[in-house]
């Protein structure tokens, strides 16, 4: 009966062991393999340092060098337009003629009676140097020839004033009145503007005004020719800041031979201020914005604590964010050249997060980018 028990309890003993011997081989097994989760496919920038020249932008509005709405000062009937809409014209040429008939007539009137007064005044003054006519005679002979010739200018400036000339050289636009439309005093005939050289008009904020000096270079661009830069140069700040908006408003010039920018274009200004310190400038994905710290990730080699299995991974950095340009910001602190910047799903990550690099496909990186709708 004991030998019974004691086999019974051998059997026993033998299956306990066998099953400890699997257990702590299944465990040992366990324990091999690593306990990091599996990566995170994240692009990668190499940290490198920058000397950025930061550029004070503001939106402008082309004006002419010398523009003006001309018109007339008297009333009459339009009988010549001698400026075809969009030509160029030179200074004194003429450009809309009115109906002077009964002008002229008058004008032949008024040198009659001036030629006659002068002969008068000739007689007086003959006879007045013989004492043979009072000097009173002689004087309303030459007030009456003074007022014949005033009335001859009279005549001959509102003649004058009926033909339109340019003012000065320019470019004609569309006109507004038609051979034979009567015009009043002061109506709108037509635009001339002075496009070569052009102004752009802009406005900055009053705390950028010890950055604006007169002579700065500037550059200009405008949506009708988006892959063209024009420089420019500022020749005016005015005196004051504008007291509703705390803006103050400065004029640059820039020469415009072909007349590629007309008057009242939209334009954006760019003026850069002087360089700024170095920094780290990387892609705007790379950072993580939150309420309590921006940070980015730097992928580095890690280990394992529970079996010290080396790996790639990320280390959470706070920084400090400087001004940005395009796609790109600047990192003031926090971050030094040489390390490896997370670019692309930074969202993702946590700190210690192993990671797998791919960088066949980069986030935008452009400082001036430009959109397809606009």
């Amino acid at each position: 009966m004991i030998k019974k028990f004691l086999i019974a309890f051998i059997g026993f003993a033998l299956v306990v062991a066998a099953l400890v011997a699997v257990k702590a081989s299944q465990i040992q097994a366990l324990s091999a393999v690593s306990h990091v989760p599996p990566p995170t496919a994240v692009t990668t920038v190499e940290a490198k340092t920058e000397v950025w020249r930061p550029a004070l932008r503001a939106i402008g509005t082309l004006a002419p060098v010398e523009g003006v709405m001309l018109s007339v000062d008297a009333s009459g009937t339009v009988v010549k337009i001698a400026a075809e809409n969009g030509s160029a014209v030179k200074a004194g040429d003429i450009l809309v003629e009115l109906d002077k008939t009964v002008e002229v007539a008058q004008l032949a009137a008024a040198r009659s009676r001036a030629a006659l007064a002068k002969i008068s005044l000739d007689r007086s003054k003959e006879l007045s140097d013989r004492n043979a006519v009072a000097k009173s005679d002689y004087d309303a002979a030459d007030a009456t020839h003074e007022q014949a010739v005033a009335d001859v200018a009279a005549i001959q400036a509102l003649i004058d004033k009926k033909t339109v000339r340019a003012p000065f050289d320019g470019r004609v636009g569309l006109r507004l009145i038609n051979p034979g439309q009567f015009v009043a005093q002061g109506a709108a005939l037509l635009p001339l503007q002075k496009l070569d050289p052009i102004y752009v008009n802009f406005y900055v904020p009053q705390n950028q005004l010890a950055a604006l000096s007169q002579g700065q270079k500037v550059d200009l661009s405008v949506d009708a020719y988006p892959d063209r830069v024009f420089p420019a140069t500022i020749t005016a700040i005015n005196s004051e800041v504008d007291a509703s908006t705390r803006n103050i408003s400065a004029q640059a010039t820039l020469a415009n031979p072909q007349e590629l920018l007309r008057a009242g274009m939209f334009a954006r200004v760019a003026l850069e201020l002087p360089a700024s310190a170095p920094a780290i400038v990387v892609p705007a994905t790379a950072i993580a914005y939150a309420s309590y710290g921006n940070s980015v990730f730097i992928v580095e080699k890690m280990k394992d604590p529970a079996d010290q299995h080396e790996y790639l991974g990320v280390r959470q950095q706070f920084v400090q964010l400087g001004a940005t340009r395009g796609d790109l910001i600047a990192i003031s602190d926090g971050v030094k050249p040489g390390e490896l910047i997370v670019t692309a799903g930074v969202f993702k990550l946590r700190n210690g997060a192993p990671v797998e690099v791919n960088n066949h496909a980069q986030p935008s990186a452009n400082p001036t980018p430009k959109p397809a709708n606009t």
